[in-house]
């Protein structure tokens, strides 16, 4: 009967090492299945047709765009680069452009890193109105982006240099094995540039996402 009761109480402790070991353990990263950042709800974003859901990755095909970036912002950080960037742009839409004219806010701001270089360089993605005929500014430039193909990695909280090399060596690990990445190591090599897309204010903290992004071509 002792021996009994013994093995119960052990049976029953291992259970509880197993729920909180499970509890504890963080939950595996996958992507959004093709939902959109709820800024997206509230602001345009540029469109594109989900083309694979796969785990730790997207596969997008965007559409052609236009956006207004900076010059390429020297800088010995991405973060410091992206707030330089931001506030010109922000300033951009407010006005500061040579027809004085305000544009709605959009979503995400881009920030273009290439590895072993320390510039950087800024995007906003103009308004569905103002994607033809954008007020031109000084400092700034229009660039018309062609449909693409583009790897996609979401994360949230804010995101430092060191986070996004990390995620874009995960993204990269995620894709091995699948027919991805064979063009796009073609195209962009297995250490490629790549884009984070901030979809939130620098201001708000919480529920924050960002999204790591390599386009490539088939």
């Amino acid at each position: 009967m002792e021996t009994g009761l013994t093995i119960l109480k052990w049976s029953f402790c291992l259970s509880l090492v197993v729920v909180v070991s499970c509890a504890q353990a963080p939950a595996p990263w996958n992507p959004s299945n093709g939902m959109r950042p709820g800024t997206c709800d509230q602001y345009e974003c540029p469109t594109y047709k989900l083309v694979e859901p796969g785990y730790g990755y997207e596969i997008r095909a965007y559409n052609s765009a236009a956006w207004m970036s900076t010059g390429p912002i020297p800088s010995p950080s991405m973060t410091q680069a992206t707030k330089t960037g931001f506030h010109r742009l922000f300033s951009y839409i407010h006005g500061d452009n040579k027809r004085k004219e305000k544009l709605n806010m959009t979503a995400p701001v881009i920030t273009q890193t290439t590895p072993r270089k320390s510039d950087y360089t800024v995007f906003f993605y103009l308004p569905k109105k103002n994607q033809q005929n954008p007020p031109e500014a000084e400092g700034l430039k229009v660039q018309r982006w062609k449909p693409s193909f583009v790897a996609v990695r979401q994360i949230g909280g804010y995101v430092t240099d060191e986070v996004a090399k990390e995620e874009v060596v995960a993204l990269m690990a995620s894709l091995h094995g699948t027919e991805w990445i064979a063009p796009i190591e073609k195209s962009k090599g297995k250490s490629p540039a790549y884009l984070v897309a901030d979809y939130n204010p620098p201001f708000q903290s919480t529920a924050r996402v960002t999204e790591i992004l390599v386009p490539f071509d088939m």
